[in-house]
């Protein structure tokens, strides 16, 4: 069935699997255009706990899904070019990335972002990834709690490996950036560089050689824009250093402009 589906049908068919899946919203009217019904069916993912799904809405919603990936444009790293020994900075969509591995800014619950149709990176990229992203990571925060206690949340920067799913990339590397208060400190600057440095030992352990950061700690988290670009370069090139060969590429991922201007002129870009 799902391979006869066009992307409307799957879009219907989703919808309906979902909120009879919440129970709650299984009367929800629902709107009558495409993106209104895509903005709904993201919603009852991103609020869905983790837990088992019917074998046919997930084939379903993982042809929905792939589908939308293409859509969208999958960019694989050979397009990105190389600015300056194996580094590059890349502005768009890191869900649309071909990497052996993209990197999710998490919170220290692990489950992604539960708020509908936020814009975070976390969201963005559980929502594209599918709800097995989610149960994955719930499964491996339910073994470190037999381990560690009931209460256990994840460190700061102690990164965690998942598949990738429903994303072009092969594998997800989530990780808690530190969370600035009140001021910055060298204990949060130093917490900042550990997220690059044992993200990228993490690749080099598990074979993974293109690798691409989102701009940690500093949407909600608070770090400010231009001194985490900076720590990240200097870390990122410190380590490539020491590590020579174990990881080719290693991509910035920016969003906006402003991170972008900051990473061209750290790397040292001609434009």
């Amino acid at each position: 069935m799902t391979n006869r589906m066009t992307q409307d049908e799957r879009l219907a068919y989703l919808t309906e699997a979902f909120k009879a899946d919440a129970k709650e919203y299984i009367d929800l009217e629902l709107p009558k255009d495409i993106p209104g019904k895509q903005q709904v069916l993201r919603s009852l993912m991103n609020i869905r706990m983790p837990g088992p799904m019917d074998e046919e809405v997930l084939r379903v919603q993982d042809a929905y899904l792939q589908e939308r990936a293409r859509e969208k444009g999958i960019v694989s790293v050979e397009e990105i070019p190389v600015q300056k020994d194996g580094i590059s900075v890349w502005q768009g969509d890191i869900t649309r990335l071909a990497a052996d591995a993209i990197v999710n800014a998490a919170n220290s619950q692990m489950l992604g972002c539960f708020q509908p149709c936020h814009t975070c990176i976390d969201n963005c990229i559980h929502t594209y990834a599918g709800i097995q992203l989610r149960a994955a990571c719930s499964r491996q925060m339910q073994q470190k709690r037999i381990q560690y206690g009931k209460n256990y949340e994840q460190p700061t920067a102690v990164p965690m490996l998942t598949d990738a799913y429903n994303l072009p990339a092969k594998k997800v590397i989530h990780i808690v950036g530190p969370i600035v208060y009140e001021r910055l400190t060298p204990e949060l600057e130093k917490q900042l560089a550990d997220c690059y440095s044992r993200t990228l030992d993490l690749c080099a352990e598990h074979g993974l050689k293109s690798v691409a950061f989102c701009c940690i700690s500093t949407g909600v988290f608070r770090f400010p824009n231009q001194r985490a670009a900076e720590i990240a370069v200097n870390r990122v090139e410190e380590w490539q250093q020491d590590n020579p060969g174990k990881v080719d590429h290693v991509i910035f991922n920016v969003f906006k402009d402003e991170d972008r201007i900051y990473y061209e002129e750290l790397i040292g870009c001609d434009d």
